[in-house]
């Protein structure tokens, strides 16, 4: 028991890539089914709801009334940055690339972090920080570029706009994450996730608003096998997901936590060939793990 406690921030960064796996794959089904904006509004206003029930029981208050100033301002403003900016273009490439593709742009986020850190925290980065830097990026590259014939120049096998918007998701996720860990401190990491939660509708009520797709979001709203893949995207998701990851900064440093939670690419290897029949090839499994093992070596 002593060993488990001792590592609960580790333990929950692990839940956390698998909780993860499970709403790349749900949210990859649901976003090309009923489109990415409509998704996310929908699966944030689920969580939300389930997060007053589970805070009402756990805490006895189902809205987080007793959080201060100084996390309200910096959790709100992670929300916005990293769950409606961040997770609007992680989604929209979900539907050009695919979610296995996307979670292996998204080993970026610890090195984006990183640089984040260095550029406005003046944080040191040391020689091993840069080779994992590199040695993530050299995997991504091996997994998105491929060479058709013996001879041939080397080409992109994804569509460029996907792999920037995955890029643009891994930014407003690691951005949005240090600012969590700034906001949260010591406060209860469930109420962090729902104050995230509720600046995050909220964006995306006025996103819909000035594009006026609330047509899209209710026609989303009245499909059946999407809101099923939605409802179990936003529990593995916005509810366990974001709120174990902030369990995991809040009992480990950020290095480790994220660290162990981008293992996700490897993670979703075998249900993506099963699932989705995708095929994939020796160079994007070794690319995985060699950008994995990048964003270990950037933390060692």
């Amino acid at each position: 028991m002593s060993v488990l406690s001792s590592h609960i921030g580790e333990l929950a960064a692990l839940a956390t890539a698998c909780f993860w796996t499970v709403t790349a794959l749900t949210f990859e089904v649901a976003s090309k089914r009923v489109g990415s904006l409509s998704v996310n509004l929908i699966r944030l206003v689920f969580a939300w709801i389930i997060l007053c029930i589970f805070n009402g029981i756990v805490r006895g208050m189902p809205f987080p009334q007793d959080a201060s100033a100084h996390a309200w301002f910096w959790l709100a403003l992670s929300g916005i940055v990293g769950l409606v900016i961040g997770d609007l273009m992680l989604f929209e490439s979900y539907t050009i690339i695919g979610s296995r593709t996307a979670m292996l742009v998204m080993t970026l986020v610890p090195p984006i972090t990183a640089v984040v850190a260095w550029i406005v925290l003046g944080e040191v980065m040391t020689l091993m920080n840069i080779l994992g830097m590199f040695l993530t990026i050299a995997g991504i590259g091996m997994a998105i570029f491929s060479r058709t014939n013996k001879g041939e120049k080397m080409q992109i096998r994804h569509p460029v706009r996907g792999l920037l918007l995955a890029l643009g998701g891994a930014a407003g996720q690691a951005v949005g994450l240090v600012l969590s860990k700034f906001g949260m401190e010591d406060y209860d990491a469930f109420s962090a996730t729902q104050i995230r939660i509720t600046a995050g509708v909220i964006g995306f009520i006025i996103v819909i608003l000035l594009m006026r797709r609330w047509g899209r979001v209710m026609k989303a709203v009245q499909d059946p096998k999407g809101m099923l893949t939605i409802t179990v995207g936003s529990v593995f998701g916005p509810f366990l997901g974001i709120s174990f990851s902030l369990l995991a900064v809040q009992h480990t440093s950020t290095g480790i936590a994220s660290t162990i939670m981008a293992i996700v690419p490897i993670f979703i290897i075998l249900p993506s060939v099963v699932i989705f029949r995708e095929k994939v090839s020796w160079k994007e499994v070794l690319g995985a793990f060699v950008s994995v093992g990048g964003v270990v070596l950037f933390f060692v």
